[in-house]
């Protein structure tokens, strides 16, 4: 059996990590004992580790059960870089990959299998896993075991069948979004034993949450953006149409978007998941299908264009920003509007389930509207307490005092519930909205709603602020909605109007500042740990040379990731690549001291990293390491794993070559091609016209030198190509597009692609 300090060498080794996070020792050491566990941690606070390192230590294979494919791949290419026999056994599993895969779980090889609940639930996957020794069964995401749960998975719920398959193998559950119901559902459908129950804390010092009125949603999410140029964002929408328009708004004005909802094609989805998380563009928008897959560890700002379903699925939405622990985001922009939708959306629920949606859709709508510290809300409703400092959490836009209390709440109060008395309960908040700023609507006239003492009673406001107040006086209990979203008054209500209740209503002040770059290497709050020593040891963004430093590096990540086909965020986190620019080593023994830089990283990557760092001028250098003679050493164009090559290295003034340095939006088209993106989703992506696209697609053939056409034609297009060729030559391509559209038109860009497939072809079989 194993304490966790006795586990520190093995995570220094492997992951480069000197020091736990909050709560890491005590589940590491549960787990590396034998007890079953339930762990409930938030995002972006090491929950994976928790359950990866023990997996090294014991003996056998931990099968990990993990929801989607896309999450599978990216812990096994980020286990698999750090060092770790790690791999995936799922549907898109090819099958000498799936024999070479049971043949290392076999031998006791692998330390982590990582498979499905709807691959488990098939009897051929439960007679694979008969055939090794496991160490012990992590089931990830546990929350959608339960159906009190925000994502419940019916899958989940067969997933106690691995007791009678495993019966000596421990049983640990991890989720990062799980109110005490939740856990204690989890406890039992997994039929855990005595488990040890390590609740971490669900506060995210470094998010800052904010709830706005939505007004102009593309003006608001474009203000957002402009707050973290070049970072990477997910807004959320409620409904697949909002998400298709909002994504096409900020395509309009230049943001590199795409869409990602459950009516797309699989593989559509995917291409634009890929591209997301490849840096190919910066914004996604998405329904709630958009969601555990993703791993992406250095989302700055996360939007949601309404309300979302539950405090639950805020949370864990919310939480997918600054999983780095770095510095992000959270932005609600909501309407009275959304109950409305989601309502809409979840009719079909009925009973004690339809109940408790209904209340959870009521929970969020008063997180939106309350004058109260967000930070404290989320924390206190998952069942931990909050001690708030005098001045606030810092890291709200209530705290921050962006938004602040009405002195004229009381009377605001008594005349909106006034307004709702005076039509008798019979309309919705726009229409009273109306009746209060005096509208000339002939429904008013026509109900002689315009004779009323509140008629134009605050005809000095604008409708949204009315309605906003209204919304507010909803989430405080004062109101309810009845058929047709009417507003109704509550008995809290009558004793507010009769000024028997105190009532607390906002109005929003200002907008928030944009957030400078040097706020990258300033991580908020919580305790000393294996990122937090990265952020602090860091010198920051405090001038344009550590921020110019900092894009080579992304731009070196991205180019090795594309080697190596995997999302940039495997290769390095910001965080690291932040600690890296702080110390800026120049040898190898200062490069493994670095946090994030295990044994295996070190021999991948550490040559490049230090060619990188030692290239500089010498004002540029860090001053910890003393470089050995001799001290000049180019730094190369180009990167390749496991080589000294770097991209971008400084002239001998210290300037960044303009050859060495390729176009950013060249490389994002070379890399959304190599996704099989399509010359309209790359369009959006860069922004670039057409022509020039095209262009960028010709280069990426010549350059690739495709031996295959597909996604973008298939085989038959091919032959008609060839074809032609045989028929009017391919000297010229006007003849040959001029023949093709006879049957069916052919751009030239596919033209030209087809014939370097088909030249391409010619010569491999030649060579063979």
């Amino acid at each position: 059996m194993f304490s966790a300090n006795t586990l520190l060498p093995l995570l220094r080794q492997t992951w480069g990590f000197d020091a736990w996070l909050p709560s890491q020792a005590e589940a590491i050491e549960a787990t590396a004992t034998g007890r079953d566990t339930l762990v409930v941690m938030p995002t972006g606070g090491g929950k994976s580790l928790t359950y990866q390192l023990p997996a090294l230590a014991l003996t056998g294979t931990a099968i990990v059960v993990s929801p989607l494919l896309a999450l599978m791949k990216d812990q096994v290419d980020a286990l698999t870089r750090a060092g770790v026999s790690a791999a995936t056994l799922n549907s898109t599993t090819s099958a000498a990959d799936r024999a070479q895969i049971v043949r290392r779980y076999e031998t006791g090889e692998l330390k982590l299998l990582y498979v499905s609940p709807e691959g488990l639930a098939t009897g051929r996957l439960q007679d694979v896993l008969r055939l090794g020794k496991v160490s012990f069964i992590a089931v990830d995401e546990a929350h959608c075991i339960s159906q009190w749960g925000h994502e419940y998975r019916s899958d989940y719920r067969s997933l106690a069948l691995m007791r009678d398959l495993f019966p000596s193998a421990a049983m640990h559950a991890f989720t990062a979004t799980a109110t005490p119901r939740v856990r204690e559902d989890i406890v039992t459908s997994l039929r855990m034993v005595d488990p040890v129950r390590v609740v971490g804390s669900f506060h995210r010092p470094n998010l800052t949450y904010r709830a706005l009125q939505r007004t102009n949603l593309t003006v608001q999410l474009q203000e957002l953006i402009a707050r973290h140029p070049g970072d990477a964002g997910i807004v959320y929408a409620i409904r697949r149409k909002d998400v298709e328009e909002i994504a096409a708004a900020l395509s309009k004005v230049g943001v590199r978007a795409l869409p990602y909802h459950a009516g797309m094609t699989p593989e559509l989805r995917q291409r634009h998941q890929e591209a997301f998380s490849s840096e190919a563009i910066d914004v996604i928008v998405a329904t709630i299908a958009f969601g555990m897959g993703i791993d992406r560890s250095n989302v700055r700002f996360v939007a949601h264009a309404g309300l979302p379903r539950s405090i639950e699925n805020y949370q864990q939405e919310a939480g997918r920003a600054g999983r780095d622990r770095l510095p992000a985001e959270c932005v609600l922009f909501h309407s009275g509007q959304d109950l409305i939708a989601w309502r809409h959306i979840l009719g079909e629920l009925v009973g004690e389930v339809g109940q408790a949606a209904e209340r959870r859709l009521q929970e969020v709508q008063r997180f939106a509207v309350n004058l109260a510290c967000r930070h404290r809300y989320l924390v206190e409703y998952f069942g931990e307490p909050f001690e708030l400092d005098a001045d606030g959490c810092g890291a709200c836009d209530v705290c921050l005092r962006e938004c602040t209390e009405s002195p004229d709440s009381p009377t605001l109060a008594k005349k909106l519930l006034s307004a709702v008395i005076r039509v008798e309960q019979r309309f919705g908040a726009h229409y009273i909205a109306d009746v209060l700023r005096g509208s000339k609507r002939e429904k008013i006239e026509q109900f002689g709603h315009d004779r009323l003492s509140t008629f134009g009673l605050m005809k000095e406001f604008e409708s949204q602020d009315i309605v906003s107040w209204l919304d507010q006086l909803l989430g405080q209990g004062f109101l309810d909605r009845g058929p047709m979203n009417t507003l109704l008054m509550t008995s809290e209500g009558w004793h507010a109007l009769r000024g028997e209740r105190p009532v607390r209503l906002t109005m929003p002040r200002g907008k928030p500042e944009r957030r400078s770059k040097r706020t990258r290497g300033q991580a908020s709050g919580g305790g000393a740990g294996p990122v937090e020593a990265t952020t602090q040891a860091g010198h920051g963004f405090d001038d344009s040379a550590s921020s110019a430093l900092f894009e080579q590096l992304r731009q070196w990540r991205r180019e090795t990731a594309r080697l190596e086909k995997v999302a940039p965020f495997v290769v390095f986190s910001d965080a690291v690549l932040m600690g890296l620019i702080g110390r800026r080593p120049l040898t190898l023994q200062a490069l493994r001291a670095c946090p994030g830089i295990g044994d295996r990283r070190l021999e991948l990557y550490g040559e490049a990293l230090l060619g990188f760092f030692r290239a500089l001028p010498p004002e540029a250098r860090g001053g910890g390491d003393v470089l050995p003679e001799p001290t000049h050493v180019e730094a190369p164009p180009a990167v390749a794993a496991g080589t000294s090559t770097v991209v971008a290295g400084p002239d001998d003034d210290g300037a960044v070559s303009e050859a060495k340095v390729a176009s950013a939006t060249l490389q994002t088209a070379f890399s959304a091609f190599d996704l099989g993106c399509s010359i309209s989703d790359v369009m959006v992506m860069t922004t670039r016209a057409r022509s020039t696209v095209e262009r960028y697609f010709l280069d990426w053939v010549e350059d690739r030198r495709p031996t295959t056409a597909s996604p973008w034609l298939d085989e038959r297009e091919l032959a008609r190509v060839e074809a032609a060729v045989h028929l009017v030559g391919r000297d010229r391509l006007k003849p040959l597009h001029e023949h093709l559209a006879l049957e069916e038109p052919l751009d030239y860009a596919m033209i030209r692609l087809a014939l370097r497939v088909l030249d391409t072809r010619k010569k491999v079989a030649a060579a063979a």
